[in-house]
């Protein structure tokens, strides 16, 4: 296959003509946007594929369920310096101690930070004000946490204790907001643009909602405040995506109706890929800051908030590119050609090329049309009425007989 040509005819529209030699990349067809990815035409396919992807989303929803953290379940928190008498103090050492104190394993150690920073902190369910001393006393024995002058202390053991009720609270709130967000995404896209873009961005987000979640619920990754205000920003992204598409869209098929070059679904393909490379370029731009805050929580300060904040971004980004550019606009073509202007609009396009096909193929008659059939048999009537006049033959004089 040789590398396409972007030219203009005579008219001014835009036309993509084969130059053989070198074949095509797909950097060279995301970069000139001449329509090469057939995404609308081959929509049911991604159908297909993001409905399996919300159907595994949700089956692990209901049956394996989150790991919410202790702000969505309540209890106990722990937390001391990770340099001890005996060293570095390791989770491993923090959970056997709080055995050893309690008799009952703890739900969950882990390492925040790094260097002389560094906490160790142990969630549990919750404690009494005697349990919390038992095991304040028994960690101060076993590991020996310093304190900020470098000395063992009891005090360098913290405790807090969080109510589930808390949690509750901040889920409510996150479903309020998300509600109010996608009314006034509704509202806006149908005046900016109209009820059906609103619709079809509506379902990419919703998709976008479920999947994110799926993967949660999938790897197991802990569902903290942090992480719902993480998925309410991916939202945003999502959107911009969508916007930028159906702005393009709208723009090619402005005054479509009163033309036969392309169809809806062409003119939405077509837009959809000049603005690929838009939109991939936005995502890795966006990727960026969110893998450096993932490498920040994760190596240089442990997990924590930045960790959970970046892993929600990260996953809704990737699942929020996708949506905008294989969901969203083939379910405003299908959302469209319901209408029968656009069928009709269709119908007279695919005319208008067989029209073409018969003329290149040296055949533009047809007997079914009452318009070509009298230009037919008024040409062959002209034909029979010249062939039945004699042909007009001129005398010629003799010779030497002049005219005076």
């Amino acid at each position: 296959m040789g590398v396409e040509e972007l030219s203009t005819d005579a008219e001014g529209n835009a036309k993509v003509t084969a130059k053989p030699g070198k074949k095509e990349s797909v950097f060279h067809r995301l970069y000139v946007g001449t329509g090469a990815f057939d995404v609308v035409g081959k929509r049911k396919r991604w159908y297909v594929f993001f409905g399996a992807l919300v159907l595994v989303c949700l089956l692990s929803m209901i049956v394996r369920g989150f790991n919410l953290g202790i702000e969505f379940e309540g209890g106990t928190q722990i937390q001391m310096p990770a340099n001890g008498i005996h060293g570095v103090i390791t989770e491993d050492q923090a959970k056997a101690s709080f055995q050893k104190a309690l008799g009952h394993p703890a739900a969950e150690a882990q390492k925040v930070g790094t260097g002389n920073a560094s906490t160790i902190q142990i969630r549990t369910e919750t404690l009494n004000a005697a349990d919390v001393a038992k095991l304040k006393q028994g960690l101060f024995q076993d590991l020996g946490p310093k304190g900020t002058n470098n000395q063992p202390s009891v005090q360098a053991i913290s405790d807090s204790a969080v109510s589930a009720s808390w949690g509750g609270e901040i889920s409510q709130k996150a479903l309020i907001a998300l509600a109010v967000f996608l009314v006034a995404v509704v509202i806006f896209l149908g005046i900016y643009f109209d009820l059906r873009m609103a619709a079809a961005a509506l379902v990419s987000l919703l998709h976008d909602i479920l999947v994110t979640a799926g993967v949660y619920s999938l790897v197991g990754f802990e569902v903290t405040p942090a992480t719902v205000i993480g998925l309410l920003t991916i939202l945003g992204f999502s959107l911009y995506d969508t916007v930028v598409v159906f702005d393009k869209v709208r723009e090619n098929t402005r005054g479509l109706l009163g033309l036969t070059r392309r169809t809806y679904g062409e003119a939405a393909n077509l837009a959809l890929n000049q603005t690929l490379m838009r939109s991939f370029n936005t995502a890795f731009i966006a990727l960026l800051p969110i893998l450096g805050l993932l490498i920040v929580g994760y190596v240089l300060l442990g997990s924590g908030t930045l960790q959970d904040l970046a892993l929600v971004q990260l996953t809704g980004t990737l699942v929020g590119v996708l949506s905008s550019v294989a969901l969203a606009t083939p379910l405003l073509v299908d959302f469209k050609m319901r209408d029968p202007k656009y069928q009709q609009q269709a119908e007279r396009v695919r005319q208008r090329r067989a029209s073409q096909e018969r003329k290149a193929a040296g055949d533009d008659f047809d007997a079914s049309d009452d318009d070509a059939l009298a230009k037919e048999l008024r040409k062959e009537k002209a034909y029979a009425a010249a062939a039945g006049v004699p042909a007009r033959i001129q005398k010629q004089r003799p010779a030497g007989k002049r005219k005076r």
